[in-house]
């Protein structure tokens, strides 16, 4: 059997966009893992009467509801006054509880605010979920149409609570599932290229799309159709499929890379850093990547890795015979296998005659062979807001070039024609 569960998140200050929604996606996340259906989440702000008809309306299209936040002390903290309002119920002072929140105030050696107790209040027939990570408890209350979870606000409360005390309760029939990840291409190239896996019986695909990348979710009834719908996507994504589950596009590089005895050095322009800083956020990264050069104004490309002052003058930074010997500079002077480079427009203004979104990716081996891929980035927004979009997928299009050069793939896989 499925749950249908909604969810239901109470703060103004996530209505505002101060804090970013966290506690929904996990709660997503793991609901999903464990076989229930997340049908909707609603955020509301920390008004009575908001949190109250939301509940009333959750409850109408789904068998159980989770509320995170409005637990806490202060007087915008109603979500216990939204359930017993629900219920028809009073709020109670439940001894216990005031015990441990007296108690936990002596020992810190501070005063106990009388607003503070509210925390013990629980709406009448309520149960308590034991909250194994902080003081306040969740709560379980079964309401006409369904059941109510009420838990804290802190991620790593409600978590705690949820692992505990929820999932067991809602865990329903869980289909087999796998995630894809692919590199380079279009999110609506990938849906065009498994449009015969989606039609497959008891398959279902969801696709999450970021800069550079897509992830493709396989979900099935049972663990044969699953196996048989991931070996069609397999052949139909072909070279543009770089990983499976958690494997991000920076460990596939670390892992090849270690599978040859090999390292590899970035020298980057356009990207500040970040190919660097992606090339290093796994432990042990230290076995393959040998190091970095931000050659960001164009003399450094110059003095630091040995560009050609002629090649500069006559071309400028954004071109792809610079990209080229960046790459083989920054491998000669740092000792590496590889060397890889980036060279480019993040905007907001073209350079070098070049528009906004072009990008030059260069690969060095030991063997003197250097493959570059010229690119025409989208460029989302005006300005600035190009920026940040351009340089992920630069550092995107670097690492799968790089994985691409160890693979011996074709590297011509680009976003644009």
């Amino acid at each position: 059997m499925v749950v249908r569960v909604e969810l239901l998140t109470v703060g103004d200050e996530l209505l505002r966009g101060d804090v970013a929604n966290g506690n929904a996606a996990w709660l997503g996340r793991r609901l999903t893992e464990v076989g229930a259906e997340v049908t909707r989440s609603v955020v509301v702000p920390d008004e009575l009467d908001a949190i109250t008809e939301a509940l009333g309306e959750a409850l109408h299209r789904a068998g159980a509801v989770i509320v995170t936040g409005g637990l806490g002390p202060t007087s915008d903290d109603l979500t216990r006054d939204a359930l017993a309002r629900a219920a028809g119920v009073t709020l109670r002072r439940e001894p216990e509880l005031e015990r441990r929140l007296r108690e936990r105030a002596s020992s810190r050696n501070v005063p106990l605010r009388d607003e503070a107790l509210r925390m013990a209040d629980v709406p009448g027939g309520a149960a308590l979920l034991p909250n194994p990570a902080g003081t306040a408890p969740g709560l379980r209350l079964a309401l006409p149409g369904g059941v109510v979870y009420a838990l804290p606000g802190v991620p790593s409360e409600m978590r705690a609570i949820t692992e505990e005390s929820v999932l067991p309760e809602l865990r329903g029939t869980t289909r087999a599932a796998r995630v894809l990840r692919t590199a380079t291409v279009w999110e609506s190239v990938i849906a065009a290229r498994l449009t015969p896996v989606e039609a497959m019986p008891g398959v279902r695909l969801a696709y999450y799309p970021s800069p550079g990348e897509v992830r493709v979710r396989i979900e099935a009834d049972g663990e044969g159709r699953l196996a048989a719908a991931e070996a069609a996507a397999r052949g139909l994504l072909g070279s543009a499929l770089y990983g499976v589950g958690d494997a991000t596009l920076d460990r596939v590089v670390h892992g090849l890379l270690a599978e040859r005895g090999a390292t590899v050095a970035v020298a980057e322009s356009l990207t500040g850093g970040l190919i660097g800083a992606e090339l290093t956020a796994m432990p042990g990264s230290s076995s393959t990547f040998a190091g970095g050069v931000i050659a960001y104004a164009t003399p450094l490309k110059h003095s630091l890795l040995g560009v050609p002052e002629d090649l500069l003058t006559a071309h400028g930074a954004v071109h792809p015979e610079v990209a080229a010997a960046m790459a083989r500079g920054v491998r000669e002077r740092l000792g590496a296998s590889y060397g890889l480079a980036v060279t480019g427009v993040a905007g907001p203004e073209p350079q070098d005659g070049q528009p906004v979104g072009t990008v030059h990716v260069a690969v060095a081996g030991s063997g003197g062979e250097t493959t570059v891929r010229s690119l025409r980035l989208p460029a989302p927004g005006d300005g600035d807001h190009a920026r940040g979009p351009i340089r992920r997928m630069t550092v995107v299009h670097a690492l799968d070039l790089l994985r691409r050069v160890l693979l011996t793939l074709e590297p011509s896989v680009r976003w644009t024609g």
